[in-house]
């Protein structure tokens, strides 16, 4: 497929997820102002993506103070997320993509931050393999290695933001690479661990098993000098957050909770955690052990300038331009301040 063509379906796919997820928002949304009483609460989530949170998901320490039944539902992107908050099957996504997010709501889906769920950079990234050519002498050498390369990428999520702003940083553009969309990261590991693909790009697990067999192109502290961020929010419907804003505010404090815990002993909970995420322990603390690649700001630090104080808002702009730029989404908002809320964190303990 050509680099053009294959732009324009990732654009057009991208639209096209966002699109039939908005019109199911108008079709079928399931928690009208009718409906008095939310007696269940469903939560979007990842496997093989451990976060100190998913100890009070085993535990059910969310059924029990929140007083209703929590249902956890796993997927394999964020843009499934959105599309399941569109239809009403999920009220809450916990660590949804940054990109995803964005590329709901510039198509008007009514979903809304309410907290940052994790912040990592090693955690996702893009993979070549260890017999390749790279040249690592000079950004110059870099670039000339990667063009023309065919790479694998899941699309319109944070994988593909970060391979798109790695090709800028040197010079390149989709144009000059060969992208092959991906529906997830484990068919974008498929390609590369069989060698269809010169470069593969994934999350978590996925990732994980590309690296067995090759090398990272930008390592997470190189993306994070030259200003490319990676982190993943809590995303709630509209409805959802008007509708019941004290379960809400009670999901949040349970969060922030898991999160002091782990902190304060993290070596507690690591089978706990390898068992809710599908990992062994080993791997468990590979994302979040003393040299892991996972951090969970805190509520005041959320809070601050350099997250929902106004950082956070600035850059899910400036990525949304990126994105319109590159030709993946056809226009972004004027201003993102208004699908970030902080009100819920503020009330957190």
């Amino acid at each position: 497929m050509s680099t053009s063509k294959t732009a324009r379906r990732i654009g057009a796919l991208a639209s096209a997820a966002a699109s039939a997820a908005l019109g199911a928002v108008f079709l079928a949304l399931p928690f009208g102002a009718a409906q008095a009483q939310v007696d269940e609460v469903t939560v979007a989530y990842f496997l093989e993506w451990p976060t100190p949170n998913q100890v009070a998901q085993l535990e059910k320490t969310y059924d029990d103070e929140l007083g209703v039944k929590v249902n956890w539902k796993s997927f394999s992107s964020g843009n499934d997320m959105s599309a399941a908050m569109a239809s009403g099957d999920v009220h809450i996504s916990y660590s949804q993509g940054l990109i995803p997010f964005i590329v709901a709501t510039s198509r008007g889906l009514p979903i809304r931050t309410v907290g940052i769920a994790v912040a990592y950079a090693e955690a996702d990234n893009c993979v070549v393999h260890n017999d390749s050519a790279l040249d690592r002498t000079s950004a110059a050498s870099i670039a000339a290695s990667l063009r023309g390369k065919k790479i694998a990428t899941p699309e319109g999520n944070v994988t593909h933001y970060k391979l798109l702003k790695t090709l800028a940083f040197y010079g390149l553009s989709a144009r000059d690479v060969n992208i092959t969309p991906m529906a997830g990261g484990q068919d974008a590991a498929a390609a590369f661990l069989t060698g269809r693909v010169d470069i593969g790009c994934a999350f978590g697990g996925p990732l994980d098993k590309m690296k067995e067999q090759g090398q990272v192109i930008m390592t997470g502290a190189e993306q994070e000098n030259v200003g490319i961020f990676t982190f993943d929010v809590i995303s709630v419907t509209d409805e959802f957050a008007k509708q019941a804003p004290g379960l809400l505010t009670k999901f949040m404090q349970v969060t922030e909770d898991a999160n002091k815990a782990f902190a304060d002993n993290p070596n507690r909970y690591w089978g706990t955690l390898a068992k809710a995420s599908g990992m062994t322990e080993d791997g468990v603390r590979g994302y979040l052990g003393a040299a892991g690649t996972f951090s969970f700001p805190s509520k005041d630090a959320q809070l601050g300038d350099a997250w929902m104080g106004g950082n956070v808002q600035a850059f899910t702009k400036s990525a949304a331009d990126f994105f319109v730029d590159a030709g993946v989404m056809p226009r972004a908002l004027g201003s993102y301040d208004g699908v970030y809320d902080t009100s819920f964190l503020k009330r957190v303990k």
